[in-house]
């Protein structure tokens, strides 16, 4: 057998770079599952994967090799299964705007309950700063103190200018970067700012709506010139959790987590109606930010009322 990453889903098939550099179309013999995770896909970009051929000599992936972390999402389709995004990265770079589309803050969040449980390290980067006034450069003033006030690095960038894009392919060099965001915030127009070679189909604004067009069918690895390789992902318009607890979210929410030791219940905290509770006086104080807490508590009540719902049906 031969050794590989795959570096594109197509759902049925994948494409697999193997060590010598060839690229083979495969695809996948029997049910495969692992690590108990029930996923609607089974294997993810970035995956390394052992190969073999089939009585035909069709490339087959026989193997997925053991994963240092994942990406996944609870399934747009199927609301009780897991879709991995990505797999094996070394670190996120979520691509947001202020104005076109209008920032959906909470979305920042939600993506970073993603990326939080397997410690992958996270980038917010705001694009299309040619377009922001006063007011919207100073909403993004307020979100980059309170991201990186909490330790997350915060970007002001433009593909249209170029502002930004420098500092941005530092960030990117060396590094396998999984690449998110929602529709409409300009990612294929910012990945092909950084790596023209690239030439990412782009796409605007609906009309009708003001939402962004998918451009982005499935996720694909590409390698930079300048070192590294980025996953770009279909964009995102929506994250729900059914595969965490409601301690889950309490405890990957950085800032409450730090701040749960001086709870009276310790790490066992909801930080909702407990007495006592130090994250709530520090949400009062402005020690925490009231912005993170009220999100916060709009995903605690997503999962709660799933788990309930769930619980229900059985």
């Amino acid at each position: 057998m031969k050794k590989g990453t795959v570096i594109k889903s197509t759902g049925s098939w994948y494409q697999v770079l193997l060590e010598s550099g060839e690229v083979q179309d495969c695809r996948i013999i029997g049910k495969l599952r692992l690590e108990d995770l029930k996923t609607t896909n089974p294997i993810a970009v970035g995956d390394e994967v052992m190969i073999g051929p089939d009585e035909e000599g069709r490339g087959v992936i026989k193997e997925v090799l053991p994963r240092r972390n994942c990406v996944i999402r609870q399934s747009p389709r199927r609301k009780r299964d897991m879709h991995l995004i990505a797999a094996n990265v070394d670190q996120a770079l979520l691509i947001t705007t202020i104005v076109e589309p209008n920032l959906k803050q909470g979305f920042i969040d939600r993506f970073l309950l993603m990326t939080e449980p397997y410690n992958i390290p996270t980038c917010i980067a705001f694009n299309k700063a040619d377009l922001y006034d006063n007011y919207a450069l100073e909403t993004f003033q307020i979100l980059k103190d309170l991201y990186e006030g909490i330790g997350y690095e915060v970007l002001l960038v433009s593909a249209e200018t170029g502002d930004g894009i420098d500092t941005l392919r530092e960030f990117l060099q060396s590094k396998t970067t999984l690449i998110a965001g929602q529709s409409g915030v300009g990612k294929s127009t910012l990945v092909n700012a950084v790596e023209p070679n690239l030439d990412l189909r782009t796409g605007d604004l609906s009309d009708s709506s003001g939402k962004g067009q998918h451009t982005t069918t499935f996720a694909e690895m590409f390698p930079l010139s300048f070192g590294g390789s980025i996953i770009d992902t279909p964009g995102i318009k929506m994250l729900a959790f059914n595969n965490l607890t409601p301690l889950d979210v309490a405890h990957n929410f950085r800032e409450l987590f730090e701040k749960s030791s001086e709870c009276r219940f310790g790490g066992q905290c909801l930080h909702k109606n407990e007495p006592k509770c130090a994250v709530k006086a520090a949400v009062e104080s402005g020690e925490i930010s009231p912005l993170r807490y009220m999100n916060y508590l709009s995903i605690l009540d997503d999962v709660e009322n799933q788990n309930a719902w769930e619980i229900h049906e059985m």
